[in-house]
Order: C-alpha cells, then sequence, then structure tokens
C-alpha cells in the first residue's frame, strides 16, 4: 500500500475522550483522515448524559467539543453500536488504527449484604435517567420518603440534590418532561448521604459542596459527632486548598442553629459511617451502617458500633465502571481496556497493531476533563510514534505500524457503504444539527436553552428530517 494517502483513524465513543483524542491527532504533523463513531445518536458522551441538569456550566464544556466537529475535519458517525454494526475485523478494513474511548458507565458493585434488594439503585443507572438517556426506561421508582445515597464524591451530591430538589425549581433547565414529571410525584422529605471516612477526606469539589448549600427550601444537615480530624486529615487540608475549602464549609454546617432549619426537604450529611447491611422483607426498608475510627493516615477502620437508619430506597454512588468490548483484551478487576500508556495489549503484554484506547475505558473513572486531555494526549503520542517509527527526542520508537496503511478499503465513503449495505444509517453532523436545533427550539418558548428529545427513534427521525408534521 502506498503512504501517500491519508492516516485513516477510527476512534469509538464520541464523548470527551473521543472528541479531544480526535482533535489533537488532527493537529499533529500526521496527514490524517479520523472519524468518530458513536453508539447514540448524539454526541458529547457523559457531558450530555451524564452531568446534572441544574450544572449548566458544567455542560458549557459541549460549547467546546461542539466547536471541534464543526470544524469539518473530524467526521461523526453516530448511530453505529461497535460489537454489533461493526466488529474489529470491520474497521481494521477501513482504517490504519483504532482508538477506544468507550468510557464508564456502569456502577461499580458494592458487596454489602441485602445491595440487591428492591429498592436499591445504581446512581450510574438513575443519572441516565434524570439525564434523558435513550436506552433506559422512561419511568423512575420514587416512592421513599426517606433515602440513603452511599458515597463521598460529587455523583452523591448529585443524587442527592436531584432527589431533594423541588422539581419547580429545575425547570429553567433542560430537564425532560417524564423526569420532570417523576420528580413532581415523589414524596421525599429526608436524604442521607454516607461516606465511610471523615469529612477531610471526602471527594466533593468546593464549589458542589458549596451550592448544595443554596437549594431552596431544603435544608443540609450535619452532626458534629461526625467530624473528627487525624493526622492524616489535617496534612490533607494543609496540602489541598480545596480540601480546605470543603472542611470549612462542612464545618461552618455544624454551627447552623437548628431551630432554624425549616425547609420541607432535607439533605442529611453523614460522615465516618460504613454501610454493613441493607435490611428489608422483599423490599428496602433500613440501612445499618457501622461506626468508623479514623486511623491517624485517613484511613479507618470498623468500631463495632451499629446505627439503623429507616429508608425506603438507597442509591450506590461509589464509582462507575467500564464495560468489556467484544474482541478488545479486558481487565476484569479495574473495569479497563488491557493498556499500556494508551496501546492495547493483549494477555502476553504484547501491542495489538494499530489498536489504542484512551479516556475512562483507559485509565479508570477517575479525574476531571483536564485529565481526559492529557490522556488522550498520551495515546496519540504513542500512535505517531508508532507510525513514524521516531520518539518524542528523535529516537527511533517501536514503529508497529511501520509507517504502512493497512487498511485495505481506505475510501471515507467505503466505510459509509458497508454500514448502509448492514442496514445502519449513521447520523452525521448536519443530521445532528437538525437535532440540536429542534431541542433548542422546544426550549425556547420557555426561556430554557433546550428541552431534550428522549425516545432515540424520536432522536433519529429528527435527526434525519422524517419527523412527522
Amino acid at each position: 500500500m502506498t503512504s501517500t494517502r491519508p492516516l485513516r483513524v477510527a476512534i469509538v465513543g464520541a464523548g470527551p475522550a473521543g472528541i479531544y483524542a480526535a482533535d489533537i491527532l488532527s493537529k499533529t504533523d500526521l496527514d490524517v483522515s479520523i472519524d468518530l463513531l458513536e453508539r447514540l445518536p448524539a454526541p458529547f458522551g457523559l457531558v450530555r448524559y451524564g452531568v446534572a441538569p441544574d450544572h449548566p456550566r458544567i455542560k458549557q464544556i459541549i460549547v467546546a467539543l461542539h466547536k471541534v466537529l464543526s470544524r469539518g475535519d473530524v467526521r461523526l458517525l453516530a448511530n453505529v453500536d461497535y460489537g454489533v454494526d461493526v466488529k474489529l475485523d470491520d474497521l481494521r478494513q477501513f482504517y490504519d488504527a483504532v482508538i477506544f474511548a468507550t468510557g464508564a458507565i456502569k456502577d461499580a458493585a458494592l458487596t454489602v449484604p441485602g445491595i440487591d434488594l428492591p429498592g436499591s439503585y445504581g446512581a450510574a443507572d438513575f443519572v441516565s435517567w434524570y439525564d434523558g438517556h435513550p436506552d433506559v426506561p422512561r419511568t423512575w421508582p420514587l416512592e421513599a420518603k426517606e433515602i440513603a445515597v452511599l458515597g463521598a464524591g460529587n455523583v452523591a451530591l448529585d443524587v442527592a440534590r436531584m432527589l431533594a430538589k423541588h422539581p419547580d425549581d429545575l425547570l429553567p433547565t433542560e430537564i425532560p418532561a417524564n423526569v420532570y414529571e417523576g420528580l413532581k410525584a415523589s414524596p421525599v422529605t429526608d436524604v442521607h448521604v454516607f461516606a465511610r471516612r471523615g469529612p477531610a477526606q471526602v471527594k466533593f469539589s468546593p464549589l458542589e459542596l458549596r451550592e448544595l448549600g443554596h437549594v431552596p427550601d431544603v435544608d443540609i444537615v450535619v452532626y458534629p459527632e461526625d467530624f473528627d480530624f487525624d493526622e492524616g486529615s489535617m496534612a490533607a487540608i494543609e496540602s489541598s486548598n480545596q480540601t480546605k475549602q470543603v472542611v470549612k464549609t462542612l464545618t461552618d454546617w455544624t454551627l447552623v442553629d437548628p431551630s432554624t432549619q425549616t425547609a420541607s426537604r432535607r439533605i442529611h450529611l453523614h460522615f465516618l459511617h460504613r454501610p454493613d447491611a441493607v435490611l428489608g422483607d422483599g423490599k428496602v426498608e433500613a440501612l445499618r451502617t457501622e461506626r468508623t475510627a479514623l486511623q491517624g493516615d485517613g484511613t479507618v477502620k470498623g468500631t463495632g458500633e451499629f446505627h439503623e437508619w429507616p429508608v425506603q430506597a438507597v442509591y450506590r454512588a461509589v464509582g462507575y465502571f467500564g464495560s468489556p468490548l467484544p474482541e478488545i483484551p479486558f481487565d476484569e478487576a479495574k473495569g479497563v481496556i488491557a493498556n499500556r500508556e494508551g496501546r492495547v495489549v493483549d494477555i502476553d503484554g504484547q501491542h495489538l497493531d494499530g489498536v489504542y484506547t484512551t479516556g475512562w475505558i483507559k485509565r479508570g473513572p477517575v479525574g476531571l476533563i483536564g485529565h481526559t486531555k492529557s490522556d488522550a494526549s498520551e495515546t496519540i503520542r504513542h500512535l505517531v510514534e508508532d507510525v513514524t517509527g521516531v520518539g518524542d527526542g528523535g529516537d527511533v520508537a517501536s514503529g508497529d505500524l511501520a509507517g504502512g496503511r493497512t487498511a485495505t478499503h481506505a475510501d471515507p465513503q467505503a466505510v459509509l457503504d458497508f454500514l448502509v449495505e448492514r442496514g445502519v444509517e449513521p447520523v452525521q453532523w448536519a443530521d445532528f444539527e437538525l437535532l440540536d436545533a429542534h431541542e433548542k427550539s422546544l426550549g425556547e418558548p420557555h426561556g430554557r436553552e433546550r428541552v431534550k428529545v428522549v425516545p432515540r427513534e424520536e432522536m433519529l427521525q429528527i435527526a434525519r428530517g422524517r419527523l412527522p408534521r
């Protein structure tokens, strides 16, 4: 094969990780042609389907991602499901390299007795519901007055806030109509958030925590007996301005006079409580926690002191977990694609030529958008080394791709023809722009930026200009 044609690269997953990888790759010295394959009819991944609707500032990340896809040098092929519509051998026909950026959307497991009782839910599933993900049911069982949320990160706060917030206060956002109606019918009065370590060890961001204190008609309740700081805690506070701000906000709440807390709903923040069991006869009726004690280094151990909390629902927000992909080596323990700095490796540690990964499916579901960018940079650097055979310092690299163009059907039209033969009609950027404009038109009469369309078939009809009049 001649090397005069552009290098053809497929990126599977059009969330932030995939789009950043496409952007960085497009700005290298390589002559490259990039396709972004996405399972859903819309791009943007967890920024569209994993951020609470009342966080518009975070959703502004979409503006930057939108600019990348609207430039015209990266082609979007949405509504194409890897492992269903195409397999790895198919992609190798049309592309010289493939980068997997499929993220992590499942809930991490929490192994405590009773966690599978009816009324116990994964936070990721709930987030997908309130964000209008097309692959989850349109309804959600919101029947509990008292709810437990297990976790000490921003997702736990998002879930607690969305459960406790009065839905009328969400109307200015892009919240779908079915979500508003579901939350409107909720009888919730109290949401309890449980963290197994102390206030200095939680993973809340200062901004997210402060916002929690400004939710209308929702009081924040903390318990002075849950506040303990060991040497590890003090070191964390001294070394991190973020931890210092979080601890100050939490400590200030201990000074609030309980008699002034008259809101109709409450979010309780509990520290040094480890979930021991979800209790109930055929459904969730209570949560049992064990009091923990700090050990001097910020870690905790159980004290043998147990508490039971009457709750009718439990949400576990203990992290996300990646899903395996057909034909791609997967680390079941870590929930990531097996890789070395973004190069996908087989069971013997050998690089699968031309196969790479980036984002949460590469390193696990930790870190912020900035980490995702540096992550993509590392992966793209290795891809460039493998194509050119030259490392950053001018040294000879491994050159797995040996500078060659390995795809046998490299014409960009070839993959489209293949998909059409398979009965797959990709949603390209111009198609998505129709959906984008439609959602904005739904929101405009109500002073909202957009109203998200939820059903997949309706999304596809709009994107294809076939919405019934």
